[in-house]
């Protein structure tokens, strides 16, 4: 009887997967072998492909699979928790090159620039979170910082950080992002409120407030497309419920 080198059988459909991407990239190929590839990384010697499909039934898809914590990923059978930081380390990886691409002080003259910009902010966030990217006259990013972080459906921002980080960095302008990992970019009543805050508190020190942005995944809702800074910059509060109806 034959004896089957299981070592050998593995060793080469690691190599075929690796030719794969050398040669195609991810293109065509299914995810639970782009997950596979990389626990290859991670787990030598050893049939990952089971461990591959039990993840993504445990997480719902590769995203999932990114976005879960070490703590969740290390629930999972056959995780260590040294396969579980690679694994979370994709997103912020994904993040770094994303704002890599930009130089190191980008110029946001237009609305679609911003939405782009908040975009990559947000890659790999899985909570709310908020953004203030304070610029100069000639709309270049002077600085960008994270100033609030919060649970799955809220964060809470104060003025005050706000006002002092714009001061600090010399902003001749403001913009506002914050993240909706509900999916759903339309601002809630709360997001109005505080961006005419956080306009009023600036506009006291002669700095504009250009725009905020919601982001939610690939999406994207500019309040200054959508008309809303004119609004809610009225003193008529009966106007900010208007736009938001």
């Amino acid at each position: 009887m034959l004896e089957i080198n299981n070592e050998a059988i593995y060793s080469g459909h690691r190599q075929r997967l690796r030719r794969h991407f050398v040669e195609q990239g991810f293109d065509g190929q299914p995810q639970h072998q782009v997950l596979e590839l990389l626990l290859t990384y991670a787990i030598p010697q050893r049939d990952v492909d089971p461990l591959a499909r039990t993840l993504l039934r445990r997480f719902g898809s590769i995203s999932g699979v990114f976005d879960a914590s070490v703590q969740e990923l290390m629930e999972v059978k056959g995780i260590s928790e040294h396969t579980a930081v690679l694994i979370s380390m994709i997103p912020q990886l994904a993040r770094l090159y994303r704002m890599d691409k930009w130089s190191e002080k980008p110029k946001i003259e237009t609305s679609v620039k911003a939405a782009e910009y908040a975009r990559t902010l947000f890659v790999g966030e899985t909570y709310e979170a908020f953004y203030m990217i304070c610029l100069d006259s000639q709309c270049q990013v002077r600085h960008t910082a994270k100033i609030s972080e919060g649970t799955l459906d809220q964060s809470a921002v104060y003025t005050r950080n706000v006002v002092e980080l714009a001061l600090r960095h010399k902003a001749y302008s403001v913009m506002l992002a914050h993240n909706h990992p509900s999916g759903n970019t339309r601002p809630s009543t709360a997001d109005l409120a505080m961006t005419k805050l956080i306009y009023e508190a600036l506009n006291v020190i002669n700095i504009k407030l250009l725009d905020h942005i919601v982001v939610a995944g690939e999406e994207t809702y500019c309040f200054s497309n959508k008309g809303l800074l004119k609004s809610l910059f009225s003193t008529n509060d009966k106007k900010v419920a208007e736009v938001e109806t």
